[in-house]
């Protein structure tokens, strides 16, 4: 597998900003993936891995060491068993291709994966969601399993497969199963046809496109719902739509969404972050977390 030095990152993130990997590569397989962890173990490297690139915001100075990028490694198989549809996938396999699973057999997980973007790791690691009140609306209600790669310090590889029970789920965040990466997923969803979930599909995108700021790069919600509030309706509420930091701005469609307008860069986005966040403390003492993980130098 090829290590590539000085990689620029932006075009692996969907805000499309950040500066380059020091070291970076694109595995395909397990056996990839242990390479790349032998070569960063034996390069005294620090190792970064990420997946579809939608819930991160990369410095603009880079990040050191090595980057795994998980876009490649993708595969999916499904079948029907026990009245249900089980689907093994790899942990860096889009979101989309899941959904086009469930959409096929007309169940009713098509409707929330068809709002999430990424991949099915990332999926896992977030416990992604939706906020509408679909059924099921959260990857902890389709996950029954994930399997674990960890380097230990002789060398070694080992596997472990965690049960959904086994993992601690939270609001946009899993724990339990660190350290390691997560390389195979196990899914499943009682095969209980619901004719009607295709068009229920369009119109919920239809309502996305109409709602949210699709056309232009963005990492999707950036904060966090705090209890008992909408981010997006407190952001909103305080004036901050169309705030601009250089080429980043609040979005004047959906205030829970910061898009690129074409020159933005990581700085502008957090500066961004950051003033959101004082002026909500400030005007309605709340504080918001992000969704979005920081990666390199600051």
């Amino acid at each position: 597998m090829e290590i590539k030095q000085n990689v620029a990152l932006a075009e692996y993130t969907s805000w499309l900003v950040g500066g380059p990997a020091e070291y970076f590569c694109l595995p395909e397989t397990i056996e990839d993936v242990k390479e790349a962890l032998l070569w960063a173990q034996n390069s005294k490297q620090p190792v970064t891995i990420f997946g579809g690139g939608t819930n991160v915001l990369i410095s603009d100075k880079g990040v050191r060491g090595l980057v795994v990028c998980l876009r490649r490694f993708s595969g999916v198989e499904s079948k029907e068993e026990n009245g249900r549809l089980v689907v093994t996938a790899m942990a860096g396999t889009a979101k989309s291709e899941l959904l086009k699973i469930f959409l096929k057999q007309k169940l009713a997980p098509a409707l929330f994966l068809a709002g999430l973007p990424g991949d099915i790791g990332g999926g896992v690691v977030m416990n992604a969601g939706v906020a509408e009140a679909f059924q099921p609306r959260e990857f902890v209600e389709i996950t029954d399993w994930v399997e674990v790669l960890r380097l230990e310090s002789n060398g070694q590889f080992t596997i472990q497969r965690f049960t959904k029970e086994q993992i601690h789920w939270e609001y946009r965040h899993s724990k339990g199963w660190q350290p390691g990466v997560i390389v195979r997923v196990g899914i499943s969803w009682p095969v209980q046809v619901d004719t009607t979930i295709l068009d229920q599909v369009r119109s919920a995108n239809k309502v996305r496109l109409s709602k949210q700021p699709l056309d232009m790069p963005s990492c999707g919600s950036v904060f966090r719902n705090p209890t008992g509030h909408k981010a997006a309706q407190l952001i909103d509420g305080a004036g901050l739509k169309g705030y601009t930091v250089g080429g980043a701005q609040v979005s004047l469609k959906h205030a829970n969404f910061i898009v690129n307008l074409g020159e933005a860069k990581a700085t502008d986005m957090w500066q961004i972050i950051e003033h959101v966040r004082n002026t909500i403390k400030q005007i309605r003492n709340v504080d918001l977390q992000t969704e979005v993980v920081r990666l390199g130098d600051w």
